[in-house]
């Protein structure tokens, strides 16, 4: 195989979109590995080359490569100087540099021949007891070159989790960027953690709205408000938009302790405290006013973007075999379904119970799962009187590809869809622990399952849970790394939003790709320096100096990056600057317009939209009239479909 390879420069465009070859390895684990984050194969011209132990390719050729990648013992990694010893060492645990506190662990052990590196290597992994090499790298003249003592794998996510992180330190550029990841926060994680330092890392690792749990504040408390509305101004100021993240029938501590007599029940006759959730039950009349007032109280007194109801159904996963854990067992449903099927269902869990006779109260308590949500949905939709901008998000668990989820939790998906439709909000599904140990495909499957209920997927969001996980999985008890990229990509093809659980659960060094990971943009580089961009979702694209997009200044750009609109569009230099340059924009545009003492944006959004500006400006005017007060740097605008002038 003989490689060529062209440098496309540009005075503004930092890097162009990454392309690979393979020579000798398997070329199925690279494209899941180099894919995760927008790298494509090439057919000439790669700017990255995987040697396997069969490549043919000279020594010569690989060195005017950018990046070469070299697998185990070959000769081009000899020509490296990578020599094998006659000492061999059996490899299953690792450390990495990236997170040497993280538990890798190969499901299957490899032997690997001892190596001497050159010069100039950083060693990135090494085996756990001997401290041998695994995985090193090196810039080099016209790029870089990294080893490993391995394959991959199959997958490409069995061996060595950090690998991108690797070529990233080792210069490896990602010039396109996702900004519209979903991420759930819970500040008793965070309790001294600086607001603003947060809301820019979010913001960095691409998200765009931020889903909070709120029953850490559904009762008013000084210290506890203040540290609410200081960080919803941070993501505001940094463009996120905030959602109150609510988890009936959890309601509060303070709630569970004062209100013993509404507390739900198991079938075993306890209080539903089930891991951390408190559940109350929100069948009884009086509860559910109660709860009613707390939660509008909740929506009034902070300035949020949107409410996620969230997993609003019943316990447990176990479903009925396990009386200790199942729900609704309250007075209140007991003497319902006595009065409609003439059984008190608390028998039905016991000892020569009917089979036919729990599958009804299985049914009926799916119904008032669903009944639940609607109620629920409604309560939230009363509170859109006085902030019409309210988003409206439910979350509820898969029982599409994971059907026994149903019975287990009376979650039926079919049943919530409408509700969401009706509303024209969006349904986030969460994929059940059960699925956490599959791989990335299962998120084009899950996505195949919901075509059938709902062909117009873009109300459709995903929930990736990034946790520790009970099933047996390698290389890391959580997803991380290579494996978290495949996730993330795969998810962002597959659905029209993706959601992380949870804020804290990411590994900080996993941050930084997830953007990549998430972008499905893709971008060309003529020898003209005109990119040409398209892209399903707004794309930030690594770019400096001033910028035309098709055609016309474009004011939406930072020193860094330009947001480029859902669309093809082309983007070149441009000699003159905007006078008014927006940082960052939450919101979808539809046009833009720069020019020498103004930015003019028409954008669309379901909740208010966030405008972050590069500098002050005097004046700001939507719709032709004026908004707000001047000199300001960021701005939260209205709903819907409008025009906004920013004045220099």
């Amino acid at each position: 195989m003989k490689y060529t390879f062209a440098f496309l420069l540009c005075c503004s465009l930092t890097a162009s979109a990454a392309t690979f070859q393979v020579d000798g390895a398997n070329p199925v684990a690279w494209t899941k590995i180099l894919g995760s984050v927008g790298i494509a194969r090439a057919s000439a011209n790669p700017s990255i080359v995987v040697v396997g132990a069969s490549a043919v390719a000279e020594q010569a050729q690989l060195a005017a490569a950018q990046i070469v990648i070299l697998e185990g013992d070959s000769a081009s990694a000899r020509g490296f100087g990578i020599i094998p010893q006659k000492e061999r060492v059996a490899v299953r645990h690792i450390v990495d540099s990236h997170a040497p506190k993280m538990q890798i662990i190969w499901e299957q052990q490899a032997e690997i021949a001892k190596v001497q590196l050159p010069e100039g290597f950083t060693v990135y992994a090494t085996e756990r007891w001997q401290c041998a090499p695994v995985l090193a790298g090196k810039r080099t003249e016209h790029g870089a070159v990294l080893w490993m003592a391995t394959a991959p794998g199959l997958s490409g996510m069995e061996r060595y989790p950090y690998l991108m992180q690797a070529l990233v330190d080792l210069g490896l550029d990602l010039p396109l960027h996702a900004t519209n990841l979903w991420a759930f926060f819970d500040s008793s994680y965070r309790i001294r953690a600086d607001v603003d330092y947060l809301a820019r890392r979010w913001r960095e690792a691409g998200v765009g709205v931020l889903h909070v749990a709120a029953w850490h504040s559904m009762e008013p408390d000084g210290a506890q408000d203040e540290y609410m509305a200081r960080l919803i101004e941070a993501c505001h100021r940094n463009a996120i938009l905030v959602y109150a993240w609510l988890e009936l029938p959890h309601v509060s501590e303070k709630f569970w302790a004062d209100h013993p007599e509404w507390r739900e029940k198991t079938a075993a006759g306890q209080d539903a405290q089930l891991d951390w959730r408190k559940l109350m039950n929100l069948q009884n009349k009086d509860c559910s006013t109660a709860v009613s007032k707390e939660i509008g109280g909740l929506l009034k007194r902070f300035d949020w973007d949107g409410v996620n109801l969230a997993e609003l159904y019943f316990e447990s996963l176990e479903g009925a075999s396990n009386p200790a854990r199942f729900t609704p067992m309250n007075d209140d449903v007991r003497a319902d379904y006595k009065k409609l099927a003439g059984i008190d269902p608390k028998t039905l869990l016991e000892p020569g119970a009917k089979a036919q006779d729990l599958r009804k109260f299985l049914d009926y308590r799916a119904g008032l799962a669903s009944n639940l949500q609607a109620t629920w949905l409604d309560e939230i939709e009363k509170t859109r009187a006085q902030k019409p901008y309210l988003d409206i998000v439910l979350t509820h668990i898969d029982d599409r590809f994971e059907p026994g989820i149903r019975d287990a939790l009376g979650a039926d998906v079919a049943r919530s869809l409408p509700l969401i439709q009706a509303r024209k909000s969006t349904l986030l599904v969460e994929d059940p622990a059960t699925l956490w140990n599959l791989g990335a495909e299962r998120y084009s499957k899950l996505a195949e399952q919901y075509k059938v209920l709902s062909p117009d997927g873009s109300h459709l969001a995903v929930d990736i849970n990034v946790v520790e996980r009970y099933q047996d999985v390698y290389p890391t008890k959580k997803q991380t790394g290579v494996e978290l990229l495949e996730l993330v990509h795969e998810a962002a093809v597959s659905f029209s939003r993706v959601a992380l659980y949870f804020e804290n659960s990411l590994e900080k060094q996993d941050l930084s790709l997830l953007p990549a990971a998430a972008n499905t943009a893709v971008a060309q580089t003529d020898r003209a320096g005109v990119l040409t961009l398209n892209a399903a979702q707004a794309t930030r694209v690594n770019w400096q100096g001033a910028v035309e997009m098709d055609g016309k200044l474009w004011p939406v750009q930072n020193a860094q990056t330009v947001l480029a609109p859902a669309g093809k569009h082309t983007f070149e230099a441009s000699a003159l600057q905007p006078g008014v340059a927006i940082a960052d924009f939450n919101g979808e545009i539809r046009s833009a317009l720069g020019a020498a003492d103004q930015a003019d944006v028409a954008y669309v959004s379901k909740s208010r939209a966030l405008a972050v500006l590069g500098g002050p400006v005097s004046r700001v005017e939507v719709d032709g009239k004026k908004f707000g007060d001047g000199m300001v740097r960021s701005v939260v605008l209205p709903a819907g479909e409008h025009r906004v002038v920013f004045y220099r």
